[in-house]
């Protein structure tokens, strides 16, 4: 997959500026676009799908009980799926995660028990045997996980999306912007993210007078960190909180296109953005053009500030 240039752009301060810009992102934007096209049809991403296969979407039950007993916890499986599905083992005295494990069994049509609670209920439904029942959820069971820090073996497939380049400058360029932005920015020591994966957050008030609040975790890499802190700046600028996933995963889309873009004007390699778009969308890349208006507004808009500081 072809990098992206790490030198940056300048546009001369001419009438023509607004019209260069918009012509220059939406080139951007078409490489973008193959660039995704062509992570999702890699060896790599496929791979790395496979692998993200075998882990589960946990209950939110079932989440705080791995980040109470674990707090560091990032990926989990059964002991089994460790060995036999992602060829690595379980080191010895580590400690099981605890967690619900859902209990699939015949099931009652009247009143939803398993053959055998069905037998010693009142409920007195006989109409089909229960060799016929379907099968449904009928209690919960304690099971042990371990996370992959407690395993040792074959090295699990990583997605490189983190952006490159020089961004000492630009992350306090960024952290000066925060105002005119009409946000409220927080850079997060490692040792108190309490966020789990995410690199960073956009939290929407409700309420007329308070700012959206962004907060990034704290990493070395100060360019990554940068693009991090336009992603979420693009969230505060363009969107509120959604609950439908399909549009959620496409607002996702269109912040890391911003930050693809603004971190591509100020210099830095941006190009890990074609993984991490590819593991988001379930259809084609056409979204980025469906949405490239709110995208350029929104990186032009972030550029325009920050330049300016």
């Amino acid at each position: 997959m072809a990098t992206t240039s790490n030198a940056s752009v300048s546009f001369e301060e001419t009438d023509t500026r607004s019209d260069e810009m918009n012509s220059t992102i939406e080139q951007w934007i078409d490489e973008l676009v193959a660039g995704v096209d062509d992570a999702q049809a890699s060896e790599e991403f496929q791979e790395w799908l496979d692998v993200q296969s075998r882990f589960h979407d946990y209950s939110h039950r079932n989440t705080l009980l791995i980040k109470l007993q674990c707090p560091e916890a990032t990926k989990v499986a059964g002991y089994n799926t460790w060995r036999n599905d992602l060829d690595r083992h379980v080191q010895e005295g580590e400690q099981a995660i605890w967690i619900w494990a859902p209990i699939i069994a015949k099931q009652c049509p009247a009143c939803e028990n398993s053959p055998s609670y069905h037998e010693q209920s009142d409920c007195d439904y006989d109409e089909t045997p229960s060799e016929e029942w379907s099968k449904g959820l009928v209690g919960f069971k304690p099971t042990s996980v371990f996370d992959v820090s407690q395993t040792e073996g074959e090295p699990l497939p990583e997605l490189e999306t983190e952006a490159t380049g020089d961004g000492e400058g630009l992350v306090p360029a960024l952290t000066a912007a925060a105002n005119d932005l009409g946000v409220t920015v927080e850079i997060v020591d490692p040792a108190e993210w309490d966020h789990g994966d995410a690199k960073g957050i956009c939290k929407h008030r409700r309420t007329d007078n308070d700012r959206p609040v962004v907060e990034a975790k704290a990493r070395e890499n100060q360019a990554d960190l940068a693009v991090t802190l336009v992603h979420e700046y693009a969230h505060a600028l363009l969107h509120d909180d959604v609950d439908d996933a399909t549009e959620r995963a496409k607002r996702e889309v269109e912040a890391e296109a911003v930050g693809y873009i603004v971190g591509r004007y100020f210099g830095l390699d941006t190009s890990g953005s074609a993984f991490y778009l590819a593991a988001w969308q379930d259809d084609d890349s056409a979204i980025l053009q469906e949405r490239l208006s709110r995208i350029s507004s929104s990186a032009q808009e972030i550029i325009g500030v920050v330049a300016e500081d």
